[in-house]
């Protein structure tokens, strides 16, 4: 693989790891919408983000990332925080100083 193809490969999947992100944190918040049902969702939503969480970031930050994400969802009233996203910032904006 050439220099030029690695670098494009980084940069698409840093792309694609942001829309999925944010996509996930949406899913997170839609909660809100229906008031009753949101709390239903968000019970069957707290496994399914921290695994796609682990499996989007490997490593510590995924396995922390999961782990935080799945009690976010569960406890009421913070799902709105976009942990997804954090965790993508952490990723690729922070840890790469």
């Amino acid at each position: 693989m050439t220099k030029e193809v690695e670098v494009q490969t980084i940069k698409d999947t840093k792309t694609r790891d942001l829309l999925l992100s944010i996509l996930f944190d949406g899913i997170g918040m839609l909660s809100y919408l229906v008031p009753f049902l949101g709390t239903i969702s968000d019970v069957i939503w707290a496994p399914i983000a921290g695994l796609l969480l682990m499996r989007m970031y490997k490593g510590t930050v995924g396995t922390v990332g999961g782990f935080i994400v799945f009690v976010e969802e569960l406890l009421p009233g913070i799902d709105f925080i976009p942990t997804f996203t954090i965790t993508w910032i952490y990723t690729y904006l922070i840890k790469k100083k």
